[in-house]
């Protein structure tokens, strides 16, 4: 559950697909103009993203890894079919692309419209792709991490472009200067907001370094206060032997 959880909150904040790694900055900028429409294209994204990373985990893991194909038999054993992932991947893409596309067209035909071409260009969005390689690169054990990874990232760039959209409705009232204006402006909020994101990394950086680094600083401690006593206890001994000594003479 805990791995659950730090995959969701990372994915969102601290690996944000639009401020950490700028991917899918195309349709973030083109299509956040409304919040209409940017609450429509973020669903659509989410979608997309839940449903292509667990089904680009299962192929990975089954098809496209080294050794993936043993479970057709021991001679698949040595088949490595990973240079095939680019294919396939965009080819699980654009069928879940051509059925959103399908749906929303259908059910809504105004959010259709006001999407244009961006609704189809999910296909090649670089955020989708990324996330089935980041899935990839990562190692996810499970699909239940896979299918976390999706929504969440998914979860991750709606955020992201909903409030970009909201603030370039508002902003639309305010007295930008004229160099700024449009995407100047836009892109100096969303640096801002990429720092903003950021900053809730540190709830996420916690690990079991500086404790090993405490204890093993307490324990150096701990042998240098020992050879200290025992330096002094010589030296005490030292002391009593010579002063008997005197003594004596």
């Amino acid at each position: 559950m805990l791995e659950h959880l730090e995959l969701f909150f990372r994915s969102i904040f601290v690996d944000n697909m639009v401020f950490a790694v700028f991917l899918g900055m195309c349709s973030y900028l083109a299509v956040s103009k409304k919040v209409s429409t940017a609450v429509g294209l973020g669903a659509a994204v989410i979608f997309v993203l839940g449903v292509t990373v667990p089904l680009n985990w299962l192929l990975d893991k089954y098809l496209l890894q080294d050794g993936a194909l043993v479970w057709l038999g021991p001679e698949y054993a040595d088949y490595d079919l990973s240079f095939l992932s680019f294919i396939l991947f965009i080819a699980t893409i654009a069928t879940m692309v051509q059925l959103v596309e399908i749906v929303v067209e259908k059910f809504s035909p105004s959010l259709y419209n006001s999407l244009g071409i961006f609704l189809p260009l999910i296909a090649v969005n670089c955020a989708i792709l990324g996330g089935s390689l980041f899935m990839q690169t990562r190692d996810i054990p499970n699909i239940g991490l896979a299918l976390n990874y999706g929504v969440s990232s998914g979860i991750g760039w709606f955020l992201a472009i909903l409030t970009i959209a909201a603030i370039r409705e508002k902003i639309r009232y305010s007295n930008v200067p004229a160099p700024l204006r449009g995407l100047g402006i836009t892109f100096i909020i969303t640096g801002l907001m990429g720092i903003g994101f950021q900053s809730f990394g540190g709830m996420l950086t916690g690990d079991n370094e500086p404790p090993e680094e405490t204890q093993s600083t307490t324990v150096e401690a701990q042998e240098v206060q020992e050879e200290k006593e025992i330096k002094k206890e010589i030296e005490d001994k030292e002391e009593a032997v010579s002063y008997n000594e005197a003594i004596n003479r």
